[in-house]
């Protein structure tokens, strides 16, 4: 016989299982939100061929033009926390017209950095862009997360993020089409054009190729900027299905919670590994294949086609198993894929890692939505927080620079990304545990597995 408590509790999770994955007149808002997540994957992917293009055209190091990275998620560190201040006064569609403005501004300003050839200058511009998407993420994950029925907070923003992807399938493209102009000089072709005066005339039209795509971006954060300054958006209340539980402090109180603070970790290395496998995938390609540089611009298109995919299909997955048990087992085996990078280069190396882009495509939204539970009105700040951890993005991506470098070797920089899905996978069992904990102690949060 089941006790009353027991029974209630019943009747509430099924309630939640029963609700629909998005309130009826929420659907403008939602498409609209959900089109930031493919426009922010474009410059986030298209970093990976500036990488090599900046190589090329400053004729600098692996290590250097990893600061491409630096820069870019350094933009997200700074900015997070006060695009939560401003939300937090002005609400989330603040957060979005602040975070387009400043996308807007870091696109067109490509041109006059091309202009001048200065790496600084592009550098400035890729930090602009980012302090845009770090107002955008800070605004957008939070909000899909609550324009709904928090039992399928994960589901929805798993939906959300899957087009993500697709824009950074859309980057990669336009950049290996645009950018590279397929033009690869030997030392001995180099030094021709040198003598001949005509070098820097080369490196210059080289530059040059980043600015159609980053003008045609900002044409479109531009237009996106109109239709969400026009559009009324719902005022979201921070935990509508449980005014009891609601939590106040601010850090004080958020540090008191350890699935929050476990995720703000995770996310750290989540985004260092996702980051360091795309921005070194090129490399390794030409590296250990052989391959033109177009051509491996194509292979990490495909990597991106298989993280779409494992977006899509996870969003699915989660009506049957929580997100948290297949985050544990995506983990494992990305672990092993990055281990076949680093120690068996070549064809084989490239194949796993292209794979491991499908299981790494559920980690980003689960871990963010499985940080963000029960936390009440601390959930813009808590997101915050969340972002700022894409700095393993500008920490981890160096650090494989510094190895390849150190050791002439790209596989063994895939050494980090292999250490931190072995940290993922251990996260996602410990995360695991405390929500059990929390479960039996009374203080039962939403489940977000429907």
């Amino acid at each position: 016989m089941i006790s009353k408590p027991d029974a209630r509790k019943k009747d509430a999770t099924s309630a939640e299982e029963r609700a629909p994955l998005l309130p009826q007149g929420y659907g403008v808002p939602f498409a609209l939100v959900t089109a930031l997540f493919f426009l922010w994957g474009i410059p986030n992917n298209l970093n990976d061929v500036l990488i090599r293009q900046f190589m090329k055209s400053f004729a600098m190091t692996r290590f250097e033009a990893g600061l491409v990275q630096s820069a870019f998620y350094l933009g997200y560190f700074l900015l997070a926390m006060p695009a939560a201040r401003m939300m937090g006064r002005f609400g989330y569609k603040s957060g979005f017209v602040a975070g387009l403005s400043l996308f807007t501004v870091g696109s067109f300003l490509f041109w006059p950095a091309a202009l001048a050839g200065e790496f600084w200058f592009f550098l400035a511009a890729l930090f602009i862009i980012a302090a845009g998407l770090s107002f955008l993420e800070t605004a957008a994950n939070p909000f899909i997360a609550q324009l709904g029925s928090p039992g399928s907070a994960a589901r929805r923003l798993n939906l959300a993020q899957a087009f993500n992807p697709l824009g950074a399938i859309t980057g990669v493209l336009a950049g290996t089409v645009f950018i590279f102009s397929g033009v690869e000089l030997t030392p001995a072709q180099s030094a021709a054009l040198e003598a001949q005066g005509t070098y820097a005339t080369y490196l210059h039209a080289e530059t040059m190729r980043v600015v159609v795509p980053y003008l045609v971006l900002g044409g479109l954060t531009l237009g996106m900027l109109v239709l969400i300054g026009v559009t009324r958006f719902p005022a979201i209340a921070t935990n509508p299905a449980q005014p009891e539980k609601q939590t106040r402090g601010g850090l004080a109180e958020l540090v008191r919670h350890p699935h929050f603070l476990l995720a703000v970790v995770a996310q750290f290395a989540y985004v260092g590994a996702q980051v360091g496998t795309w921005s070194y995938f090129i490399p390794y390609v030409l590296a250990y294949t052989h391959e033109a540089e177009k051509s491996a611009g194509y292979l990490l298109t495909a990597t991106l086609v298989a993280f779409g995919a494992g977006r899509f299909s996870s969003a699915w997955l989660m009506r049957f198993v929580a997100p948290v048990r297949l985050m544990a087992a995506y983990s494992t085996i990305n672990a092993v894929l990055a281990g076949v990078g680093v120690f068996f280069p070549g064809w084989m190396g490239v194949s796993a890692l292209l794979v491991s882009s499908f299981f790494m495509s559920l980690m980003y939204p689960t871990i963010f939505a499985q940080g963000l539970r029960g936390l009440g009105e601390n959930t813009k700040l808590a997101g915050s927080v969340i972002v700022m951890a894409i700095v393993g993005g500008a920490v981890l991506t160096p650090m494989m620079g510094w190895l390849s470098v150190h050791f002439g070797s790209v596989a063994l920089a895939y050494l980090v990304p292999c250490a931190a899905y072995v940290f993922l996978a251990v996260y996602s069992l410990a995360d695991m545990r405390i929500h059990v904990a929390e479960s039996s102690s009374g203080f039962e949060f939403p489940s977000p597995t429907h």
